[in-house]
C-alpha cells in the first residue's frame, strides 16, 4: 500500500510529570480523512502536537511519509484552535496566511512567485479571495478560522493537522469546512481532525481513531460502532445517553 504519509508508534509523552499518551500508534495514509476522538483530557491535542515536534516524546517515534527528520514535520499543515493566533497583530488576510511559508521562505528572504501562487490559492480555496487585503482583526470568527486553514494549505501539505476546527463556527461555515477537507482527502491529502463533534465525525470522515491516553481502536466509522469502545474511550457506562445521540446501538 506503499509509504503511509504519517505514522506514529509506540508514542509516549510526560508533561510535567503526567503521562499523558501512552503506546499511542497511528498510521494515516494519503487520502484518509481521519477524526481523532476521545474525551477532554485524552490527549488528543498532545499527539498533533508531537507529531509536529512541540512537545517532546519520551519513547516512541513519528515518520512522515516514511522519514523521521523535523525536515519532514516543517511540510505538515497545521490548523491550531483560533485562540492560539495574534488577530490583534495589524495584518492582513493575505500576510496571514503567507507567514504559513515563513520557515520555507526563510525569515530574511522575500517570497518568491511560487510562494505568492500558493498563498492565493490557498485563499481561493477557504472563499476569502474578496477579503485578501482586509486586516485580520477585522474578521468573523468563521473569516479567521478559514484564515487558519488557507494558512496551513498555503504549504500544500502532504498531512493536514485540523485541531478542533468547527469550535464556535455557524453551520454554514461547518459545511463549508467539512467539504473542503473531504475534497483535500479526496486529492490525497492525508487529513487528521480532532473533534468533539461526533456525530459529524462519524458522518464525515472516511475513518475514526478513538484515543483516551492511548489509540483504542481505528477503523471505518461502521468498524468502530461497538458501544463497549466508545465506553472505555469516554469512561461512560453503557447505557449513556452519548451512546444514543451518536446512533450506536445499546444493549437492551
Amino acid at each position: 500500500m506503499g509509504t503511509p504519509a504519517l505514522e506514529v508508534r509506540g508514542v509516549r509523552v510526560v508533561l510535567g510529570g503526567r503521562l499523558v499518551l501512552r503506546d499511542a500508534d497511528l498510521v494515516v495514509r494519503d487520502g484518509d480523512f481521519l477524526g481523532l476522538i476521545g474525551p477532554n483530557g485524552a490527549g488528543k491535542t498532545t499527539l498533533l502536537r508531537a507529531v509536529l515536534g512541540l512537545v517532546p516524546v519520551r519513547d516512541g517515534s513519528v515518520a512522515v511519509g516514511g522519514r523521521s527528520s523535523r525536515a519532514a514535520r516543517a511540510g505538515i499543515g497545521y490548523v491550531p484552535q483560533r485562540h492560539e493566533f495574534a488577530w490583534d497583530f495589524p495584518i492582513s488576510v493575505e500576510d496571514a496566511v503567507l507567514s504559513g511559508r515563513t520557515r520555507r521562505i526563510g525569515l530574511l528572504r522575500r517570497a518568491g512567485v511560487d510562494d505568492l501562487r500558493a498563498v492565493r490559492d490557498a485563499i481561493d480555496r477557504v472563499r476569502l479571495t474578496d477579503l485578501r487585503r482586509r486586516p485580520v482583526g477585522q474578521l468573523s470568527g468563521g473569516q479567521r478560522q478559514r484564515v487558519l486553514v488557507a494558512r496551513a494549505l498555503a504549504l500544500r501539505p502532504r498531512v493536514l493537522l485540523l485541531d478542533e476546527p468547527f469550535t464556535g463556527l455557524d453551520m454554514p461555515t461547518q459545511e463549508l469546512l467539512t467539504d473542503l477537507f473531504s475534497g483535500l482527502a479526496a486529492e490525497g491529502v492525508a487529513v487528521v481532525m480532532t473533534t468533539h463533534d461526533l456525530a459529524g465525525a462519524l458522518y464525515s470522515c472516511s475513518r475514526i481513531a478513538l484515543l483516551n491516553r492511548t489509540v483504542l481502536a481505528t477503523g471505518s466509522p461502521d468498524e468502530v460502532r461497538d458501544p463497549d469502545l466508545w465506553s472505555r474511550a469516554f469512561e461512560i457506562s453503557p447505557d449513556s445517553p452519548l451512546l444514543r445521540a451518536i446512533g450506536l446501538e445499546v444493549p437492551a
